[in-house]
């Protein structure tokens, strides 16, 4: 039995061309390098899993790559050199370091010092890597990487070139698992990976770690089904169902509806948050100007405009109110069932002016 190499590794980019989603990145690292324009202290910063590390390390290896006479395979791992500063962070750790930076390359023209987690470097390290930082040997390069810019001290900032690296759009992401989907052969459902894709919060890496977990699930058949119920998530089916109940201010059934939810493990905190942006994007399909904040696939789109055609502005503003504001009071509630029933009675008694069902 061979070992399984996870998605997150296994298709992890080698060039600036495979990135996903951080093109005016790679696009100005490439410039920089074809015009000799590259900075010797580089920060990488934002959120988990959108690419810092991987193009820290395609870029030290494009650098050594320029010489036309380099085999092109060459992958001069002697010459980068991976730091974790979260385990690395003292002073002995940066002395050590920069005492290594002093020696030369034995092959290539640089060596590269990737720096990940470097918000976890104490003060007194920070301190210490200051000099070594404003002016490092000709052949040194250095590449910080970093969650949490906001712990860096700014006498490290002001040493470096700053890259704002962004949360992966849901399309990119979704476009990403598509192809993987196809190398591996899977048959995956759009609205599936949509799923997958909104689930990992602006992070590729999440959401290849969710795309394994589903396939080991569901095998060669990716399906929303499948997706939704090893996510433990609601589809979005369960919200047209109860919006229609609201709208025709059908409590009871509302109530079973409500209770068959609870019955499969469902949170009502999860359940209400969702509701709410079911309503959010209702309302944002009222105006063809705010449609492409609509962040679903093109067949859902036609449900929520359907649906949409339904109810009109006072409605969902209402309803988004008493939805955020059930939300908001959850965590509070003495008994967070009837917290949630109350709302729903409240959401099905908008549009009955005044009837008492």
């Amino acid at each position: 039995m061979e070992p399984f190499i996870v998605s997150a590794r296994k298709y992890r980019p080698e060039t600036f061309e495979d990135v996903v989603g951080q093109s005016a990145i790679t696009k100005t690292l490439e410039n920089a390098i074809a015009s000799n324009h590259l900075a010797q202290a580089l920060l990488f910063t934002g959120p988990r899993g959108v690419g810092k590390t991987t193009c820290a390390r395609i870029l030290a290896k494009k650098i050594n790559q320029q010489n036309a006479e380099v085999d092109p395979n060459e992958d001069f791992a002697f010459n980068i050199f991976e730091l974790d500063a979260a385990s690395n962070n003292s002073v002995d750790d940066i002395r050590s370091l920069t005492e290594q930076v002093r020696i030369p390359p034995q092959v290539g023209n640089f060596k590269v010092y990737i720096i990940d987690e470097v918000h976890m470097l104490s003060t007194a390290a920070f301190n210490a890597f200051l000099k070594t930082l404003e002016e490092p040997p000709a052949h040194a390069i250095f590449i910080l990487a970093t969650t949490e810019k906001h712990k860096i001290i700014p006498t490290i900032l002001s040493r470096c070139q700053i890259f704002d690296f962004k949360r992966i759009t849901v399309a990119d992401m979704r476009g990403h698992l598509k192809r993987i989907a196809g190398i591996e052969g899977i048959t995956a459902d759009d609205e599936a990976l949509h799923i997958i894709a909104q689930k990992a919060d602006g992070a590729l890496r999440d959401s290849l770690s969710i795309f394994d977990r589903v396939v080991s699930f569901s095998g060669k058949d990716l399906t929303v089904q499948a997706v939704t119920e090893n996510l433990n998530v609601l589809d979005r089916e369960t919200y047209f169902k109860i919006t229609e109940q609201i709208i025709d201010g059908n409590i009871p059934q509302l109530l079973v509806d409500y209770d068959v939810i609870m019955s499969k493990g469902f949170d009502g905190h999860h359940f209400i948050a969702g509701l709410a942006s079911h309503f959010r994007d209702l309302m944002v399909c009222k105006d063809e100007r705010t449609l492409h904040l609509l962040d679903v696939s093109d067949t859902v789109k036609v449900k929520y405009a359907e649906q949409s055609r339904k109810v009109d502005l006072v409605f969902l503003r209402e309803a988004i109110n008493l939805s955020n504001e059930a939300d908001f009071k959850y965590r509070s509630s003495r008994n967070p069932r009837l917290h949630i029933e109350l709302c729903l009675m409240q959401l099905a008694s908008i549009l009955t002016d005044g009837e008492k069902k």
